[in-house]
């Protein structure tokens, strides 16, 4: 939006109660979103969406507990690969670098 825009240009931006419709369009536009995205923004809907997909229920919860707990691959298998790749990965970097030292 311009040089001159700060973090405290911003902030005062974020408190004004409207916008003025030319700001509003360049703020759509550089964040790319519909200018309409803001007219029609409800504070509350997320906090009513929050409030009506939590569950307080044991089963509810320790179902959905165990559906992410349903791992398909054992994590340290994961860390071991990665492990390699990075020794792999350092020994070529050692190997080009004493190249690169014998040819001088």
């Amino acid at each position: 939006m311009g040089d001159d825009w700060n973090q405290q240009k911003i902030s005062l931006l974020e408190q004004k109660e409207t916008v003025e419709p030319a700001l509003l369009q360049e703020v759509a536009r550089i964040l790319k979103f519909p200018v309409e995205l803001f007219s029609t923004f409800n504070e509350d809907q997320p906090v009513n969406i929050v409030r009506n997909t939590f569950t307080d229920s044991f089963n509810d919860s320790k179902n959905a507990f165990a559906s992410y707990n349903n791992c398909t691959f054992n994590p340290l298998d994961k860390m071991v690969e990665l492990y390699e790749r990075m020794l792999r990965q350092q020994k070529e970097m050692i190997e080009k670098l004493e190249k690169l030292i014998e040819k001088k």
